[in-house]
């Protein structure tokens, strides 16, 4: 059904019930006024969904940048507009099904005169599953929505993100939307007052809605960065991350924020900006994730300045070399096409992601232990009793070299604080050596080792 036909057949629902005293009427905000309007039932037939619905927002912009454009009028198109919209929070439609199914729908929805959905897209689409309803219940506007564009926009922002409907919504829809409707306000009255009418229409304080802008500037970059602009559908599940991020890049670029102990520069938060969106592609959460620049500069990796370096340096070492398979942006299935792309950069990286996060890790918690010498030795006795010593690969001649050099830090800091703790320790370890074990073929090496020592200990004190 063309626009022509849907606005000659909803005109004559109109017509129909003009002198109905009985029809139900609601009233909504409409050009500023609160209006008055009926509320009609109007056949499912003559109704089109809008596939810019925020509800649904991120897939469809995915699926055009992909170049699958959604024809709402055709079978097809409507198909797919049901699919996105019932996929969008299935648990909470299957909810909703039942009720309108046992109570019918019971809340109005709104409708431009030519039947595209303003309000009430999942409802309809939920009607139309059920075969005792062909109507849907709603109020008419008194345009088309390329007649007042952003009265319309104004009027789906106040009913779709309003508290209640925000929880049925896929996170990331709402940054979506704010960057949307700016992009349409801006060019006419200038950013400032753009944010304002978001700001009423969200039912949100300005403060946050820049907070929503930033954080879709960053989703955007890390999309750019992958060679997935435009394709929303890879941001799921990794909003807490963005916005993490987003507050990170806001305290560090053009600051010297006290947050970093030292004078770091916006080349440098380019590079936590880098590494952390290799993070979040990875899906590196919660307290993890926060250890790259969250907090008091002595509890993450960006606090300081040689931890950041070797942590930086370790990230690149282990990610500069791998291939990735090319993006077939002419899958049938991009959003499929693109996790397993991830899952599989995730297999090459996770083992070195966790052990450089360990190891840095690790690093901080000897910094915060430096004014509490007693309990950092502890912690490296702790460390070290840990090892399997009986395991193969511990002598190994690298491995070997890294226990010769602990042995050497500990003889260097007792020396410089205690000679006479060396000298009793060498007494200890030369009264616990077993001259039975040294193989046959040592004995001389041994016998000049013990000579030395005697020649030493002679000149100490002479």
């Amino acid at each position: 059904m063309n626009k022509k036909i849907r606005i000659d057949k909803i005109q004559s629902v109109i017509d129909r019930n003009k002198d109905n005293k009985d029809l139900l009427k609601q009233e909504i905000m409409w050009e500023d006024k609160l209006e008055s309007m009926a509320v009609y039932k109007i056949p499912l037939e003559y109704l089109v969904y809008n596939k810019f619905n925020g509800r649904i927002l991120s897939r469809t912009k995915s699926l055009e940048k992909q170049k699958h454009s959604i024809d709402v009028e055709t079978d097809e198109g409507k198909a797919k507009i049901e699919q996105l919209l019932w996929e969008s929070k299935e648990d909470r439609n299957k909810k909703t099904l039942s009720s309108i199914s046992k109570f019918g729908q019971q809340r109005v929805g709104i409708i431009t005169k030519d039947g595209i959905i303003i309000d009430g897209n999942r409802r309809a689409m939920l009607l139309n599953r059920i075969p005792e309803y062909d109507y849907f219940k709603a109020i008419i506007l008194p345009v088309t929505l390329e007649e007042n564009p952003i009265e319309i926009e104004k009027l789906e922002t106040t009913y779709q993100m309003g508290e209640d409907e925000k929880l049925g919504y896929n996170p990331i829809e709402k940054y979506l939307k704010a960057k949307t409707i700016l992009d349409k306000l801006k060019p006419t009255i200038g950013e400032d007052e753009a944010i304002k009418r978001i700001s009423d229409w969200m039912g949100e304080k300005t403060s946050k809605v820049r907070e929503y802008l930033g954080v879709i500037d960053t989703m955007d970059e890390y999309l750019q960065t992958l060679d997935y602009d435009g394709i929303y559908t890879q941001l799921d599940g990794r909003e807490d991350q963005f916005i993490t991020l987003t507050n990170w890049i806001n305290n560090y670029y053009n600051s010297e924020s006290k947050k970093a102990g030292w004078a770091y520069s916006n080349l440098d938060v380019d590079e936590l900006k880098s590494i952390a969106f290799d993070y979040i592609r990875v899906k590196y959460e919660g307290k993890e994730f926060r250890l790259l620049a969250h907090g008091l500069k002595e509890n993450h990796f960006f606090g300081d300045k040689n931890i950041w370096s070797s942590f930086s340096l370790e990230h690149f070492d282990s990610t500069n070399e791998i291939k990735e398979i090319e993006i077939n942006y002419d899958s049938p299935n991009l959003k499929s096409h693109l996790d397993d792309r991830d899952t599989k950069y995730k297999e090459k990286v996770k083992d070195s992601f966790k052990e450089n996060v360990r190891k840095h890790n690790q690093k901080l918690q000897y910094n915060r232990a430096a004014d509490k010498p007693g309990k950092g030795v502890q912690n490296s006795i702790d460390s070290f009793d840990s090892i399997n010593k009986g395991h193969k690969n511990f002598s190994n001649p690298e491995v070997q070299d890294l226990v010769e050099k602990l042995g050497n830090n500990v003889f260097d800091s007792l020396n410089r604080t205690s000679p006479n703790r060396v000298l009793s320790h060498i007494v200890g370890l030369l009264e616990k050596i077993d001259i039975s074990k040294i193989p046959e073929d040592e004995i001389d090496d041994a016998k000049k080792k013990v000579k030395k020592i005697q020649n030493l200990g002679y000149y100490l004190f002479k």
